[in-house]
C-alpha cells in the first residue's frame, strides 16, 4: 500500500476514533419520570457509567493501536506483520488500518 493511502486511512481512523471519544457520556437518557419506579433512574445511570467506561478504555485501545501504526509507517514499516515482518495485504489494512498481523497470525493469538 502507497504511504498517501496509507495516511488517509489512518486519518479517517482517528478521526472515528476522536469522534468516539469526544462522544462519551454526552448522550442523554430519555424516559417519563412520572412513569419509573424507584431505583430506575440509578440502574440506568449504573449501567451507562459502566457502559461508557468499558468503551472508554476500548477507544484507549484502539488509540494506542493508532499510534503504533503511524509510528510504523513513520519508520517505513507500515503494512508488515510485526511479529513475521510479511505483508498484511492491502484488503486488510483498508478494513483495519490499525492492523499488527495478517489473519492467519491473528487467529493463531486468538
Amino acid at each position: 500500500m502507497d504511504t498517501d493511502t496509507a495516511r488517509r486511512l489512518l486519518a479517517g481512523e482517528r478521526a472515528r476514533i476522536e469522534q468516539a471519544i469526544a462522544s462519551l457520556g454526552s448522550g442523554t437518557a430519555d424516559g417519563d419520570a412520572g412513569r419509573s419506579e424507584p431505583g430506575d433512574r440509578d440502574s440506568e445511570d449504573l449501567y451507562q457509567s459502566e457502559f461508557d467506561a468499558g468503551q472508554a478504555e476500548d477507544l484507549a485501545a484502539q488509540l494506542a493501536a493508532l499510534e503504533r501504526a503511524e509510528t510504523r509507517l513513520e519508520a517505513g514499516v507500515y503494512g508488515l506483520s510485526t511479529e513475521s515482518g510479511e505483508p498484511i495485504p492491502d484488503e486488510r489494512l483498508r478494513a483495519l488500518p490499525t492492523a499488527e498481523l495478517t489473519v492467519e497470525e491473528q487467529e493463531l493469538h486468538g
